[in-house]
């Protein structure tokens, strides 16, 4: 195989539909299992901080295993792509199992979700590990490799906009529950509006389709301070029992223009679509890729040498904890939008135009990572897209609920700048690669790429146990109405100021970073000539 054989555009296209695949599961879980276990399934939050903190810390561990089974696969597909075909219909199965709701006690809910959460996070890195090695295998010219990491990225977005944009809309449309609609016309612009349903609902969310409507509940033992007018409510639902509302600020109200959502069975059936989708894009990524670099032929498997390069590898140990600052950053902006816009915005729908509107934006941003690595170099840009996208992001804390606008402008852009931070921190791990191999005459692309993602599945348990401890401190509940008025500053507080402080925190870590460009167009010249030699050798 030519080492120099030029990627094609189909091949790049092929392997970012992995990371497409790789993100309706990453993001669907990142986004919208914590609203899920706390609204749907009824966990306390702290308790699903704490199973995200241990699972991926155990995830860690089988990062670093999954990455040593890659680089010692030998098959006629290669070292690192079998895995993607043998992991695509398990993925999503799991993924489906993650958000199905069995009706168990609350002991039972707690080990069905710690179950089939650390499953989940088994077979995502039996795929994903070997996915993201295969990008370091595909070229041995480093450029050529931040462009595939650019279309993976782009990839990686569109997928995460498929599940964010679709899954909100799709959770309407599967729960429907067509409830008994009762509504009284009290005066311009007022309505009494009675629901009822003939069986329990755990947890229904109920809104006008338009959204502009707001509610309050039609009980006088609420007090004041607490029944705030609001444009939805989210609670749970006793069969025969009537649940009043007085509804004010739309005008010609019908019965048929309220959404009233079952949402356990609306996320359960929209999921199971998406991981449909999901296994059919991971089979086209392993048909149309292809491995070219191969180990060198002097390399004998020596497991001890292969961490012992890895630890004195200063790039890759630098990555390893920028890593895990920049996924903390990430998923904390990632796992409270739901929440934020439901709980604080009063409408859950508008989140998916939000979560849409960014993942424009982070395509946009990794399409322009390429030409701005070039032109700053990675490390600097890494700098800078740290300290940008953070000190935008900051200004959320002064958006009201009806700054849509603001809050729309200050997400896009600041996403524009953190879609940079995946894009190069992957392409950077296939550099520290390079690096181990043209340093030690040793390459292990698989434990490299294992032990970095290792530090961003971590960095996303970090960033769900801070979520579930800061909703926890304001005492969090999903399912009641009270208890989601009075946790609305922390709510604000992990949608702003808190990533932004962990952004800056990453910016500085990344100064200690030392290759630059003229220091990697040297250690791909080097490695080509390497390369070209063995092959030679063998004709």
């Amino acid at each position: 195989m030519n080492i120099l054989e030029k990627v094609s555009l189909k091949e790049k296209i092929g392997y970012a539909l992995g990371d497409g695949a790789a993100n309706i599961a990453w993001r669907g879980v990142s986004t919208f299992l914590i609203i899920f276990y706390t609204d749907v399934f009824g966990l306390n939050p702290a308790a699903v901080g704490l199973l995200m903190l241990i699972a991926r810390f155990g995830d860690g561990v089988s990062d670093v295993v999954m990455g040593m089974i890659g680089d010692r696969t030998n098959t006629k597909y290669g070292k690192f792509r079998p895995w993607i075909l043998w992991t695509a219909i398990p993925l999503g199965g799991i993924l489906s199992l993650l958000f199905t709701t069995p009706d168990l006690s609350p002991v039972g809910k707690i080990i069905y979700a710690y179950s089939t959460y650390i499953i989940f996070t088994l077979v995502y890195t039996a795929n994903n590990i070997p996915y993201g090695a295969l990008m370091a295998v595909m070229t041995g010219d480093d450029k050529v490799r931040t462009s595939i990491g650019s279309f993976r990225m782009v990839g990686a977005f569109a997928g995460g906009m498929i599940v964010q944009g679709a899954l909100l809309y799709l959770v309407a449309y599967y729960g429907d529950i067509q409830p008994n609609v009762t509504l009284d016309e009290l005066g311009q612009n007022k309505y009494e509006l009675m629901i009822s349903v003939d069986a329990d609902v755990e947890n229904v969310n109920v809104s006008t389709k338009h959204g502009i409507a707001t509610f309050v509940w039609n009980d006088e033992t609420i007090p004041d301070s607490v029944n705030v007018p609001t444009k939805s409510k989210s609670f749970s639902m006793e069969g025969g029992k009537p649940y009043s509302f007085i509804v004010t600020g739309e005008n010609g109200l019908q019965p048929d223009n309220f959404t009233i959502i079952d949402q356990k069975k609306g996320y359960s059936n929209a999921i199971y679509l998406l991981s449909i989708v999901l296994s059919l894009a991971l089979f086209i990524t392993f048909v149309s890729t292809k491995e070219r670099i191969k180990v060198p032929k002097t390399q004998k498997s020596n497991l001890k040498q292969d961490f012992v390069d890895l630890v004195k590898n200063q790039p890759w140990l630098v990555l390893l904890i920028v890593g895990l600052v920049f996924q903390v950053y990430n998923s904390i902006k990632q796992g409270i939008v739901v929440i934020y816009f439901a709980h604080y915005i009063h409408n859950q729908l508008l989140a998916a135009s939000y979560m849409v509107a960014l993942m424009v934006a982070s395509i946009a941003g990794a399409m322009a990572t390429s030409f701005l690595a070039r032109r700053f170099g990675k490390r600097k840009l890494f700098i800078y897209a740290f300290i940008f996208s953070g000190a935008v992001n900051a200004l959320l804390v002064f958006c009201g609920p009806g700054d849509i606008t603001s809050i729309f402008a200050i997400g896009i852009v600041s996403e524009f700048g953190a879609a940079i931070f995946p894009t190069l921190f992957f392409a950077m791990l296939g550099d520290a690669a390079d690096y181990s191999e043209y340093k030690n005459g040793r390459r292990a692309t698989g434990l490299i790429y294992s032990a970095g993602s290792f530090s961003t599945k971590f960095g996303g348990g970090v960033a769900g146990a801070i979520i579930g401890m800061v909703l926890a401190a304001y005492h969090y509940n999903g399912q009641d109405s009270v208890a989601i008025e009075g946790a609305i500053p922390g709510i604000v507080l992990l949608m702003s100021w808190l990533p932004a402080i962990i952004a800056f925190v990453g910016a500085v870590l990344m100064i200690f970073y030392p290759l630059n460009q003229s220091k990697m167009d040297e250690i791909t010249t080097e490695l080509n000539k390497r390369r070209a030699n063995e092959l030679a050798s063998e004709i």
